[in-house]
């Protein structure tokens, strides 16, 4: 057993290691409706069982870390192996969600607008699209929902020695005069918010020359106390995929998701819903890892999938009931909108298996859900 103190919020954490685990929370005054909850549920016999769940679970990777948080802040967590919630992990798509985080929050300053297009603020040598281009009227919500029509990436987002405006060019160029329609389709890709994060520099760095996603991500830093140690330094510092570039703590992401869930670093909750809202607007999914991998029907809001369980997205997905932002080594951060909880499995297994890391959170889904429900 041991406590961990998280930033911004002051919890009571239980641990769960080889299967057992405890609950701790300050005293409170019952109200009818929680007592009679209480007798209907228990929530150590729902920790015992997902215990016995993460115990046993076959998975690629021995080592994995488990969180969730109710909105009062009582927590459980579980680590299995060598893993700890102080665990450096290589984010893949996990990333998605902290850059499009980052940029909305110079939405909300004012300093960028959903509306506005690449050629507001990058050059001709650093975004070549014709103007006769469907490409060239893109905006900055198009490209933080995947539907920008920008559905090629070149090989020098994965280049740890690429300059990171000569490949914005690329990106350009790789995806010109293919007479794509901005807003058309949904395509799962790294081009998209590495655009959108070109623009976010250039927003804030005007024309200063050395001024890289580094410092974009160190103003935020410094504006939220958040990803004290959290780096965006793959597949270099210099040249980072900000679609899934990102190194993290397990530690530091549950503070992310709290801050964002509580709009600690927002000016109105309009922000994180438009975020968490199905953003698709009609595209056709074209590319969905979700659909393929999981065989889930999922949409995308701003840099996060808006979850739904049916057999294909529909009205009965809405409002945003759960939005998540996997990663392809198996990282699974969510938040549920709806009740207000939110968690993480951490791990790092091989590339390609975010279907084994979302299995891990499947096979507990149904009782996190009763933990989150249940009072005592």
């Amino acid at each position: 057993m041991k406590n961990l103190t998280l930033l911004l919020a002051p919890i009571v954490l239980l641990t769960a290691c080889g299967g057992q685990g405890q609950m701790t929370q300050a005293p409170a005054l019952t109200s009818l409706a929680e007592s009679s909850t209480s007798a209907e549920c228990s929530r150590l016999s729902l920790e015992s069982a997902i215990d016995s769940t993460l115990q046993s679970i076959v998975t690629d990777v021995n080592d994995f870390s488990f969180y969730v948080e109710d909105i009062n802040g009582d927590s459980y967590e579980f680590n299995r192996g060598n893993s700890t919630l102080q665990t450096p992990y290589e984010s893949a798509s996990t990333s998605k969600w902290v850059t499009a985080a980052v940029i909305m929050q110079l939405v909300d300053s004012g300093l960028l607008s959903l509306t506005d297009m690449p050629n507001t603020f990058l050059s001709q040598d650093e975004w070549p699209m014709p103007a006769r281009d469907p490409l060239s009227g893109l905006t900055l919500a198009q490209l933080l929902s995947f539907t920008s029509g920008l559905n090629r990436t070149p090989i020098c987002t994965n280049a740890p020695n690429s300059d990171f405006f000569a490949c914005i060019n690329n990106i350009a160029r790789n995806n010109r005069l293919f007479n794509s329609t901005p807003g058309a389709e949904f395509y799962y890709g790294s081009s998209h918010l590495q655009v959108a994060g070109a623009m976010a520099i250039k927003a804030l760095g005007g024309e200063d020359a050395d001024y890289g996603w580094s410092d974009v991500f160190a103003n935020f830093k410094s504006l939220t106390g958040l990803f004290p140690t959290s780096a965006y330094n793959l597949p270099s510092v210099e040249n980072p995929r900000l679609a899934g570039g990102m190194t993290w703590t397990g530690e530091e992401y549950i503070n992310f998701i709290r801050a964002f869930r509580d709009l600690d670093f927002y000016t109105s909750p309009a922000i994180v819903d438009q975020m968490t809202s199905d953003q698709l607007n009609g595209a056709v999914v074209a590319n969905s890892p979700a659909l393929d991998g999981i065989g889930e029907d999922w949409h995308y809001g701003f840099g996060m999938w808006v979850e739904c369980h049916q057999s294909s997205f529909s009205d009965a997905c809405l409002p945003t009931e759960q939005v998540s932002s996997p990663g392809a080594y198996g990282a699974y951060p969510f938040l549920n909108i709806a009740e207000g909880y939110f968690g993480l499995v951490a791990r790092q297994g091989e590339l390609g298996t975010f279907s084994e890391g979302y299995a891990i959170y499947d096979a507990i889904r149904d009782d996190v859900e009763a933990w989150a429900a249940c009072p005592n």
